[in-house]
């Protein structure tokens, strides 16, 4: 083990990482090495870490070289015009990954395996989050996280080493961007016949506490063994979360993203990865944590983006959008699409054979169309079904006549004048937007779908007040474009993804749910969320009953429950407001003992401004980003009230500026070194499920949170 000098306080690590972690288990106790040496001459072994980090910045280096070169040689490759343009998109892309990694350190980790250790007896690996090497035969400088055997780093401890005898973490002083980061220390880990370990090392306790500025990180260097075993799961398998505040399940999803982009490249890569958030301010957050991985090219989007047939240009009142997220509106929307399905529309079929006329009976046509609805296919299908059969009625009875005729004859009977007149009485086309128009605009045509299923409330709540000249002519609300989805999914289904990410998937209505489901009918998913910070009308009390919409309803779901982002003074205010949720989720702890809490009452509320303008001065004098929440309606207001006192403030699309003014109703998934909450009355009374909105506000503070009232609190 290499001798440690004495430590001085330890500078934070400059490597990117995401805000929590759930459990410091796997952790031992540690010998140091300094962050900052005293002496001008550090110790041997941090010279040697520090000689091995630039062999590794210069086998990138030569990586780079070798994908650009390999650009210019691959354009002179002699091919066909369509290999030749593949293979430059794919080296072209590849050169583009590269160069777009994020510049910093190259490895975080170090195992060191026993004498004894099988397979890796006596060896030493650097964790890092891109495989490195300088030959291809030869040992690799650094080892990717995600391989195998770094699987130790995560989970080896002084009860189970798994092999590993030393455990090294890397420290590093902060640079521009990561360019000028450099090697000050490393804290040492030993895991065979050492002590239990009483917490976490100092290093990994910096990393974890580091101030929170800009977009969210990875956690690579510091995945905990119960994470590590949620982001290695099988892509077979579908996985819920419910993540306490602060325990990382988005890091988890993100990077388990990255495992299986890493584990199964190619199917991932041909049938896609999809992650969705809430809204694109949270997208804008988390939008560096796949390429810090080495990851590009994953879909990032919201599923109001991924339903988008239309802008929407409409607002439903608040009982019209319920109903409209009911999951009954399924069985709505299937009855009125095949209300138009009528077997009995035309009589008996006859089809031109040159000089011959073929009759079809209308019992034989009957007994097609019901076959075919019997078997259940998308609309669109069934419609092409209903034709084929017919055309391979007509040739068996043309075959007895004249003897086998080919694809070509067959393919003419199918598309002839009258099988295409005969689909379009008993089986016509159909657009999801002339269905959903006539639906909404006619009550009879809503009174015969709804039979049985939508009360008459209901059906005048869903009803249009005046029904549009055309369906082009529309105006679509955001419950129309679910609804126009399933629609659209009962006629042909859509693409799919190999796998898909679901975050803050509790506020997802059952129909939303749907709509996920078929991105992901032979894919799995990654669903994240947390009940009691459900928001929405619909949004979900219990998972069971989500995942049964989702189509997984034999998905785990798994609790996280312990995290080291947001500090136990925050957690344990929310966790007094958490007894008045109406959920059943399993209270937050939190490792941290640091962090502070500031409950201030103003006693006139005309002096809140200048309150919050004194609490947003005191947080600047300390590191981190500034996150000030107020009820959605004065937000803008508050931006003023601090522009006028000279302090700028940026909105939530600008994650990276220093001071930012959020809604309420926009900070979900969001995390801020220091928040300052206004009003919580407010922001609790201004929509139906406040008080879940207001749990969401006070844990979004990973170091101090100011409460500003001058109002009676509600917890």
């Amino acid at each position: 083990m290499p001798s440690a000098v004495p430590p001085p306080v330890p500078a934070a690590p400059s490597v990117a990482s995401a805000p929590s972690v759930s459990s410091a288990s796997s952790v031992s106790s540690a010998s140091s090495a300094s962050l900052t040496p005293p002496a001008p001459a550090p110790p041997a072994p941090l010279r040697a870490e520090r000689a091995h980090h630039e062999a590794c910045r210069a086998a990138l280096a030569a990586l780079l070289a070798g994908a650009d070169e390999q650009v210019v040689t691959g354009a002179d490759v002699s091919a066909s015009g369509a290999d030749a343009e593949v293979l430059g998109r794919q080296l072209r892309g590849r050169a583009r990954d590269l160069r777009e990694l994020p510049e910093g350190p190259l490895f975080f980790g170090r195992l060191d395996f026993a004498e004894d250790a099988p397979g890796h007896a006596g060896q030493s690996y650097h964790i890092g989050r891109l495989r490195l090497s300088t030959d291809p035969a030869a040992p690799p400088l650094v080892v990717d996280w995600r391989a195998p055997v770094s699987r130790a780093f995560y989970q080896a401890s002084v009860a189970e080493p798994q092999g590993v005898a030393v455990r090294r973490r890397f420290g590093w002083a902060p640079g521009s961007r990561g360019a000028s980061a450099d090697l000050t220390g490393f804290e040492d880990e030993p895991l065979t016949g050492a002590t239990a370990p009483e917490g976490p090392g100092r290093l990994l306790t910096a990393e974890i506490e580091r101030p929170r500025l800009g977009p969210m990180r990875d956690i690579a260097a510091t995945i905990q063994p119960e994470q590590d075993d949620l982001v290695r799961a099988g892509l077979s398998t579908t996985l819920c979360v419910q993540g306490a505040p602060g325990t990382g399940k988005t890091a988890v999803g993100l990077h388990r993203a990255a495992y299986l982009l890493y584990t199964h490249p190619r199917r991932i890569r041909r049938g896609g990865l999809l992650v969705l958030g809430p809204h694109r301010t949270f997208l804008s957050y988390i939008s560096e944590v796949l390429p810090a991985l080495g990851e590009t090219g994953v879909r990032q989007s919201t599923l109001a983006d991924e339903i988008a047939r239309h802008p929407v240009t409409a607002e439903d009142a608040s009982r019209a959008a319920e109903v409209k997220h009911d999951p009954r509106m399924a069985e709505v929307l299937r009855r009125a699409l095949y209300a138009g399905v009528d077997p009995d529309g035309a009589a008996d079929l006859t089809v031109p054979d040159g000089a011959h006329r073929l009759r079809v009976s209308g019992g034989t046509l009957r007994q097609i169309v019901a076959a075919v609805r019997a078997e259940e296919p998308p609309y669109a299908v069934g419609r092409e079904r209903v034709r084929t059969r017919i055309a391979h009625h007509v040739r068996e009875r043309a075959e007895r006549r004249t003897g086998p005729l080919g694809a070509a004859w067959l393919r003419r009977v199918a598309h002839c004048r009258p099988v295409g007149a005969y689909l379009d009485t008993v089986w016509p086309r159909a657009r999801p937007e002339e269905v959903l128009a006539a639906l909404l605009g006619d009550r009879t045509v809503l009174a015969a779908a709804a039979e049985g299923l939508l009360d008459e409330s209901e059906q005048r709540a869903l009803a249009w007040a005046r029904a549009p000249r055309s369906p082009r002519s529309a105006r679509w609300s955001a419950a129309d474009l679910v609804l126009l989805d399933e629609l659209a999914g009962l006629i042909e289904h859509p693409e799919g993804y190999a796998h898909v990410v679901v975050d803050e998937a509790q506020d997802l209505s059952p129909m939303e749910c749907r709509a996920i489901a078929r991105r992901a009918a032979f894919g799995s998913l990654t669903v994240l969320g947390d009940l009691a910070q459900g928001t929405t009308p619909w949004s979900a009390r219990d998972w069971p009953a989500l995942l049964a919409h989702l189509g997984r309803p034999e998905a785990a779901v798994i609790p996280l429950t312990t995290g080291f982002r947001v500090p136990e003074a925050v957690l344990g205010l929310a966790n007094r407001l958490l007894d008045r949720l109406d959920v059943d989720v399993p209270r937050a702890r939190s490792l941290r003992r640091d962090g502070e809490l500031t409950v201030r009452y103003v006693r006139r509320p005309e002096e809140l401004d200048g309150a919050v303008v004194e609490a947003v001065r005191r947080a600047l004098t300390h590191e981190g980003s500034v996150g000030v929440i107020t009820v959605d309606r004065d937000a803008e207001r508050v931006r003023g009230v601090l522009g006028a006192a000279g302090i700028g403030a940026a909105g939530p699309e600008q994650p990276a500026a220093p001071v930012v003014v959020v809604p309420a109703g926009a900070v979900k998934g969001l995390e801020y070194d220091h928040v300052v909450a206004v009003e919580p009355a407010a922001i609790a009374e201004a929509e139906p499920r406040g008080p879940h909105r207001l749990y969401v506000v006070l844990t979004r503070a990973v170091s101090r949170l100011d409460v500003l009232h001058s109002r009676p609190l509600p917890w």
